[in-house]
């Protein structure tokens, strides 16, 4: 291995410690405790070498935001594919479930990538592939049961919009937390056409 290679891969390594330290951190005591200062002290490196991978705190919460992305989609897809054999209903349910299991399981990093500013554009053609396939991961399911004359994206949008609206007000406190599973059955049946 060259000296080079070595050095990118250090540098990798660092970038995936800050972005893991920050989450952990987010995820414990939010994100305004998330400083470059206490990153810096928590992985053991000064904040010239923290800025050297990122310019702040704003593109800190976007490599989270992109991380999320990414998980989001895997777990979305396994959701879908345990529900395969069962139905369009049973998949846009496990979807929904598997939407609203991941916000509240992980707010820090769901906050990341839909409530903060991460410097990363949505629904553009500068969108990064992590958000993209996001996305992806919904329409997959969501297609088939978008309904006749309606573009499945648009549907999607809607579907989506619905699903972060309850994760967020449930997680506000302003939806009682019990009702969360009729919630979720409610808006398939209301919206899917199955």
């Amino acid at each position: 291995m060259s000296v080079q290679e070595r050095k990118e891969r250090e540098r990798a390594a660092r970038e995936r410690l800050i972005v893991a330290t920050a989450r952990e951190l987010a995820e414990q005591q939010g994100w305004d405790a998330v400083t470059t200062r206490r990153l810096a002290e928590r992985i053991e490196y000064s904040q010239p070498v923290l800025y050297s991978h990122f310019r702040g705190k704003r593109e800190i919460i976007g490599a989270v935001a992109l991380e999320g992305a990414a998980e989001l989609a895997v777990t979305l897809r396994a959701a879908t594919a345990g529900a395969a054999s069962e139905g369009p209903r049973a998949r846009v349910t496990a979807l929904a479930r598997a939407y609203l299991d991941f916000a509240e399981r992980n707010p820090a990093v769901y906050d990341a990538m839909f409530q903060l500013d991460g410097g990363l554009a949505f629904a553009q053609e500068e969108t990064p592939e992590a958000l993209k396939d996001g996305f992806a991961a919904l329409l997959e399911t969501l297609e088939e049961v978008a309904g006749e004359g309606v573009h499945p994206g648009l549907f999607t949008e809607v579907f989506w919009a619905s699903l972060h609206g309850l994760a967020t007000l449930t997680r506000a406190g302003r939806l009682p937390a019990g009702d969360a599973e009729r919630r979720a059955e409610l808006l398939v049946d209301r919206l899917a056409v199955l």
